[in-house]
């Protein structure tokens, strides 16, 4: 049967070892004004300020996952909860709550087809903008290398029962952070 080709982000679903998988988040900064939305499910890094970006690009060095956010809205001046970042925002208190464990497994829709050769292997990110309405991501993985340059590491394949079809487009995988900041050895922002 053929996958169901409806991307969701990364989705968190145990950690490495079968630890508990407690999907504990830590709140970090988003810049006033930052002009790019992030989803729910997006992958993001620090800019150079210290602050929150989303992490679209091959290579990128994530922090973990956005998992929503906290600010104050600038025209109502309620506190407002959101799945989603929707970019512009003029706020001083934007907060987001990232899934950051380095260790953290997540479940995600390749945009090719996956078998269990590309166990092993790494990936990178294929970005598309998520959903204004549910706030969910439409991030994927693509581009499988062996090299060490790649955000993600695959470390098996989905057992969704929609989307394990190893002979067919979407399937899904579980991956790893090859390139995370609170892994050994990385230059600081």
């Amino acid at each position: 049967m053929a996958n169901i080709d409806a991307p969701f982000g990364f989705r968190p679903v145990q950690k490495v070892g079968g630890g508990v998988s407690n999907q504990g988040q830590t709140e970090y900064a988003i810049a006033n004004n930052y002009g790019t939305a992030i989803f729910q499910g997006d992958p993001v890094s620090f800019a150079n300020t210290g602050t929150l970006v989303l992490a679209n690009a091959a290579g990128s060095t994530i922090v973990g996952i956005f998992n929503g956010c906290f600010y104050t809205d600038p025209t109502t001046q309620k506190p407002t909860f959101s799945n989603y970042y929707p970019g512009s925002i003029v706020a001083t208190d934007i907060v987001a709550n990232v899934i950051d464990d380095p260790n953290q497994l997540f479940e995600v829709q390749c945009n090719g087809t996956v078998t269990a050769a590309n166990v092993g292997e790494n990936a990178e990110t294929s970005y598309t903008a998520g959903s204004t309405k549910s706030g969910i991501s439409r991030a994927e993985v693509d581009t499988f290398a062996s090299n060490a340059s790649s955000t993600w590491i695959v470390v098996g394949l989905s057992k969704d029962p929609d989307n394990d079809d190893t002979s067919a487009a979407n399937g899904n995988l579980i991956v790893k952070p090859n390139l995370h900041y609170y892994t050994g050895g990385k230059a600081g922002v």
